[in-house]
C-alpha cells in the first residue's frame, strides 16, 4: 500500500480565477502557479459555494453545502457538532497544522480540537524555526504612497489604498504566516514512523484593501489588463443589490485610468501571493517533502475589482468575478495525473472528499463532495452540475450583519443588507454546461450563455429560444435541495 501522501492546502482570500496569467490574463504574473498547472490540473470551472468568506470556508472544510447547516451568513460559525475535514485528518493519524485565517470556528472554542498546531497570523503558539530576519525583502527608498492619479478619490469605500511600505509589510499577517509555514516545514521529521501532515496555510491577499508592496506593485502593467465588465446601470434585469452597492461606493465619476489602477493592484497582491506559494514550494523540494506531498491552490471566492463599476464583494450574486475561483492541484507523485487546465465542472466543497481518497480516509458523515481524483487522472466526467448561494429570506435581522455601522469600510454592502427591500434577499446560482441560471427569491431571474456572453452582460431569462433550458435548469435546481436540503447528524441522541 502506498504511503499516505502529505497535503498542503495553500488558500488565498478574493481571489479571482481569471487572476492568473495561465487563464489568460496578460497583465498577470503568476509563474509559480502556471507551472504548477504544468505539473498538475488546473480547474478553469472551479466554483465556490458562497461568494463570502464565512459560509463558503464552512462549505470547502466540510462537503456540505451553506444552505444544509445554516451558513448562510458571516456572523455565524461552526457548531461544536458539526464535521470539518481538519479534525477528520487529525483524528485518522495526520498532524494537521493550520496557519492563519479562522472564519470558522469561533474565538472563545480551542483551535486545537482540529489541529496539532494552530498559527493565527499574530499570536504564534508554535515557533517558527524561520525568522524574518533571515528573509531578503525587496530594498525600497520610498514608503507607503498613493499615485497622483488616485489622489482625489474618495478612498473609503472602493478600498484603494495604493502602495505599502516595505519595511512595514514585514510583520504584517501574510508574511507571518509564510514564514510560519516555512518554519514548520523546515522543521518537520523525514522518519519512516513520523506522520503525514496536512498544511493548511490559509492568507489574506489579494483580500481588499487594495494595496501591496515593491517590487509586486509596479510589476504589473497597467495598459495590458483585460476589459473591465461594463458598469451595471448600463445593464438590463440586473440584481439590485448590484444597482445599490453600485450607488453607495461613489465610484461613478472614476476614469477607465483609475479603474486600471485598482485593478492592477489587486493584481499586484496575487502576483505577491504566488511569489510566496513559489517559497513555500521551494521549501518543500529543499526538504524532500515536495514529490509525496499533494498540493491544493484555491481561495474561498472571488472579487469585482471594478467590474461592473463595483469594488469588492456581496453575499447574493453569482458572475464568475465572484464565484468562479482558481483551483489548482498538484498529486503526490504516487497519483496519476494528466497535467494541464481541466475544463470539467468542480466545486469547493469537492475537496474534502478528494484529499480523503488520496489519503485512503473515511470521512465518516454524509457529504456531498464528490473526489476529483478521476479527473486529475484525466476524466472529464465529474458533475452535471455546480451551484452557489446566498443571501437570505425576509425579517432575518440576525443574518443582515447589524453590528457594522456607517464607520464601516464594507457599509455600501452592509448597508444594504440591513434594508427590508429585496437586494439581500435568497438566491440559489446553478451552472450547467456553459448555462448560468440564478433563481432569485423574490427578484427577477438571470440566465446567461457563458460560451457567448463570459462578461454575462445579456439577461437572457425572458428569451423565448431558453425557455426549455431554464425548465430543465429549475428541475435540477429542485434535485439539488431536494437531496441536500439537511442531513441527519452521525450521532443519535438517547431519548
Amino acid at each position: 500500500m502506498n504511503k499516505k501522501p502529505n497535503i498542503l492546502w495553500y488558500v488565498a482570500d478574493q481571489m479571482r480565477c481569471d487572476s492568473m496569467a495561465h487563464m489568460g490574463n496578460k497583465a498577470s504574473i503568476t509563474p509559480n502557479l502556471d507551472a504548477l498547472a504544468k505539473e498538475g490540473v488546473s480547474f478553469c470551472n472551479a466554483y465556490c459555494q458562497n461568494p463570502v468568506c464565512v459560509p463558503s470556508r464552512c462549505s470547502f472544510l466540510t462537503g456540505l453545502y451553506p444552505h444544509t447547516t445554516g451558513h448562510r451568513t458571516m456572523h455565524y460559525l461552526q457548531k461544536k457538532e458539526e464535521p470539518n475535514i481538519l479534525r477528520v485528518m487529525k483524528e485518522n493519524g495526520y498532524e494537521v497544522v493550520w496557519i492563519g485565517r479562522n472564519d470558522v470556528v469561533p474565538g472563545a472554542r480551542s483551535k486545537m480540537d482540529y489541529c496539532d498546531m494552530f498559527f493565527d497570523g499574530f499570536e504564534q503558539t508554535v515557533k517558527s524555526h524561520v525568522k524574518n530576519e533571515g528573509m531578503k525583502f525587496p530594498k525600497s527608498s520610498k514608503s507607503s504612497e498613493i499615485p497622483e492619479i488616485m489622489k482625489e478619490k474618495s478612498q473609503k469605500y472602493s478600498f484603494y489604498i495604493g502602495k505599502l511600505d516595505v519595511k512595514e509589510q514585514k510583520n504584517t499577517f501574510d508574511w507571518n504566516c509564510i514564514m510560519s509555514a516555512l518554519g514548520y516545514i523546515e522543521s518537520r521529521s523525514k522518519e519512516p514512523d513520523a506522520k503525514p501532515f496536512f498544511l493548511y496555510c490559509t492568507l489574506m491577499f489579494p483580500h481588499p484593501p487594495y494595496g501591496c508592496e515593491e517590487p509586486w506593485f509596479s510589476s504589473i502593467d497597467r495598459n495590458a489588463l483585460p476589459p473591465r465588465r461594463p458598469d451595471i446601470e448600463t445593464l438590463k434585469n440586473r440584481a439590485s443589490i448590484l444597482t445599490s452597492i453600485r450607488e453607495k461606493q461613489d465610484m461613478k465619476d472614476w476614469t477607465e485610468a483609475q479603474y486600471n489602477e485598482m485593478r492592477g493592484v489587486y493584481l499586484a497582491m496575487t502576483s505577491r501571493f504566488d511569489y510566496q506559494f513559489g517559497m513555500l514550494s521551494d521549501k518543500l523540494k529543499e526538504k524532500g517533502f515536495y514529490d509525496d506531498t499533494s498540493i491544493f491552490v484555491f481561495s474561498d471566492h472571488g472579487d469585482y475589482t471594478g467590474d461592473y463599476g463595483i469594488a469588492e464583494k456581496c453575499q447574493n450574486s453569482f458572475e464568475d468575478t465572484l464565484s468562479n475561483v482558481p483551483l489548482l492541484i498538484k498529486p503526490a507523485t504516487q497519483f496519476k495525473v494528466k497535467p494541464g487546465i481541466s475544463e470539467v465542472l468542480a466545486e469547493l466543497l469537492d475537496l474534502p472528499a478528494t484529499i480523503a481518497h488520496m489519503a485512503g480516509v473515511e470521512l465518516g458523515y454524509k457529504q456531498f463532495g464528490k473526489s476529483l481524483l478521476d479527473v486529475i487522472a484525466g476524466s472529464t466526467g465529474h458533475k452535471d452540475a455546480v451551484f452557489c448561494e446566498g443571501g437570505r429570506l425576509h425579517g432575518e435581522p440576525q443574518a443582515m450583519e447589524p453590528e457594522h455601522g456607517p464607520e464601516s469600510v464594507y457599509w455600501p454592502r452592509v448597508s444594504t443588507q440591513h434594508e427590508e427591500g429585496p437586494a439581500h434577499t435568497k438566491a440559489a446560482m446553478i451552472r450547467m454546461g456553459n448555462m448560468k441560471f440564478t433563481m432569485r427569491l423574490y427578484e427577477n431571474n438571470e440566465l446567461y450563455n457563458l460560451e457567448t456572453d463570459p462578461m454575462e452582460t445579456n439577461n437572457l431569462i425572458h428569451n423565448p429560444a431558453y425557455q426549455e433550458t431554464i425548465l430543465q435548469m429549475k428541475q435540477r435546481m429542485l434535485e439539488y435541495f431536494m437531496e441536500t436540503g439537511d442531513y441527519v447528524p452521525q450521532q443519535m441522541d438517547k431519548r
